[in-house]
């Protein structure tokens, strides 16, 4: 299988139920598979004040399935680099340069925010 990091939007949609039904089950196979995120997405869906308690719970647990890419100095150099080259957020940046150490197709449904980032290979599950 094919090395993925998923972005914290794909998350929210899987723990939502709100992923499209054709796709549901190739994420959950990437989940037992290739379940990479980035530092940055553990920070983002852990962090947000909208959980509930059950919410909050259930996405800890699906988190502590997957490998969490931590900034490294080589990481940060290369988000410098990309966010030199490109108009591109902090945080997406982080994503893009973690899904580049591991050669991963980064999984996101904002394919526009990662547009300009060479080299690196994005798959939409909402474009099917």
């Amino acid at each position: 299988m094919t090395s993925y990091l998923i972005d914290t939007n794909i998350l929210i949609y899987y723990l939502a139920g709100g992923l499209p039904d054709e796709e549901r089950s190739f994420i959950e196979r990437v989940i037992l598979e290739s379940f990479n995120i980035s530092i940055i997405t553990r920070i983002e869906l852990l962090g947000w004040k909208g959980h509930t308690p059950e919410g909050l719970e259930k996405a800890k647990k699906l988190l502590d399935c997957a490998r969490c890419l931590p900034l490294t100095v080589a990481i940060a150099e290369s988000t410098i680099d990309i966010r030199s080259d490109a108009n591109i957020s902090l945080p997406d940046a982080v994503i893009a340069a973690s899904a580049l150490s591991l050669n991963a197709t980064l999984i996101t449904r904002n394919v526009k925010d990662f547009h300009d980032v060479p080299g690196l290979v994005v798959y939409n599950p909402f474009s099917k």
